[in-house]
């Protein structure tokens, strides 16, 4: 995928949508005990991301990287794919990036 600088803010969540063309919707959850109640509390948030390939499906795990602006809503760019979901396999991943380039 695309190496960013170090000094930027990395985030590891899930691709929820891949209807966009060079965008994909992240979702990052974030789990964290209650300072009061003691109970475990899962925040989430949905992000845009940029995939300059069009390569990454839906369900795949990610690590996004801030970035400059580009777009409205657009401020972070996949970096890497951790985890491809179940039953897509890489060689399906690769020939569906080079039909559309």
């Amino acid at each position: 995928m695309v190496k960013m600088a170090n000094n930027r803010r990395r985030l590891v969540g899930r691709v929820v949508s891949d209807k966009m063309d060079k965008t994909v919707s992240v979702l990052i959850e974030n789990r964290k005990m209650h300072r009061l109640y003691k109970k475990v509390v899962t925040t989430s948030k949905k992000v845009l991301a940029h995939d300059e390939t069009n390569t990454v499906p839906v369900g795949a795990l990610v690590r996004i990287v801030e970035s400059r602006p580009l777009s409205k809503r657009k401020r972070w760019v996949v970096e890497e794919v951790i985890e491809l979901p179940t039953g897509v396999d890489e060689s399906e991943v690769a020939r569906i990036g080079e039909e559309e380039s």
